[in-house]
């Protein structure tokens, strides 16, 4: 009877460690985890978390559109850091990238856009996005989605793009150079190199991405004349600008705006 009793308790222990090994065995990420129609968010030159992060925070609990289901921190080395955040079911996905080195030149920010969206569809199964940037993240964007995207498959497609505030023709105001004289800066400057080379034929905008152009009166850093620029680089078809005539919505008011959040979210989840 001791010997049985021994062998029996002896065969529990040996079931529970075995339960306790399986429940504690690390889980890959689930290849399944749902991003309902997700968008990435870029934000401009000297841009932060703070960018677009009141913006998304509306988007969660003020309207409840959606839900921010990643953060992308990207280094100035390019070293790649995700804080995942529990993707839920319901609702449109809003990711938010992040660049330590925000004053970087435009090629060096593609790079970093492009090495985040690229971890996106390898490990997360992410097939397609919406693409926002404001201000010089606009112009990145389109960079990436003119120079990148078109020429490889290792990126999700894009669905739709806008571009908030964004100096397509450069940014007009001679002092505003006497303070920025980073590489980020130069690029924004008129007729610069990285500028002119968006409106060479080399590389076309794709034919099914829609796009729009939001741009306010009361934006000097971004002038009207300037974000509208765009026109000579996207067909018309599929392009649609919206000029907000409010003298007191600055350059960086634009991401702090309930109207600017509505027309976001109407062009990109209401049919």
């Amino acid at each position: 009877m001791y010997r049985f009793k021994k062998h029996y308790w002896l065969s529990c222990c040996i079931i529970l460690i075995g339960v306790i090994v399986i429940m504690y065995i690390p889980k890959e990420a689930k290849s399944e985890q749902s991003f309902m129609e997700p968008t990435v968010f870029v934000h401009g030159y000297k841009g932060t978390y703070h960018s677009f992060g009141n913006m998304l925070h509306r988007f969660e609990y003020k309207y409840q559109w959606g839900h921010k289901a990643l953060e992308y921190r990207i280094s100035g080395n390019g070293a790649i850091h995700v804080n995942n955040r529990a993707a839920k079911s319901e609702g449109p996905a809003f990711i938010q990238v992040i660049f330590d080195e925000n004053r970087a030149s435009f090629a060096d920010s593609v790079s970093y856009l492009s090495a985040a969206l690229k971890h996106m569809k390898e490990k997360l199964q992410i097939d397609s996005i919406n693409l926002v940037g404001h201000s010089m993240g606009g112009i990145v964007a389109l960079k990436f989605i003119k120079e990148q995207l078109s020429s490889s498959d290792d990126y999700p497609n894009v669905e739709k793009y806008v571009a908030i505030g964004s100096p397509f023709d450069g940014i007009y105001q001679e002092s505003y150079f006497d303070i920025h004289q980073d590489a980020g800066a130069q690029d924004l400057m008129p007729h610069s190199d990285a500028l002119e080379a968006l409106y060479t034929n080399e590389h076309t905008f794709p034919i099914d991405i829609d796009v729009l152009s939001i741009a306010s009166t009361g934006d000097i850093i971004a002038v009207p004349k300037s974000v509208s620029a765009l026109e000579n680089i996207i067909p018309s078809t599929q392009y649609e600008k919206v000029l907000i005539d409010n003298r007191y919505l600055g350059h960086s008011d634009l991401h702090e705006s309930e109207k600017v959040d509505k027309l976001l979210y109407t062009f990109l989840f209401v049919e």
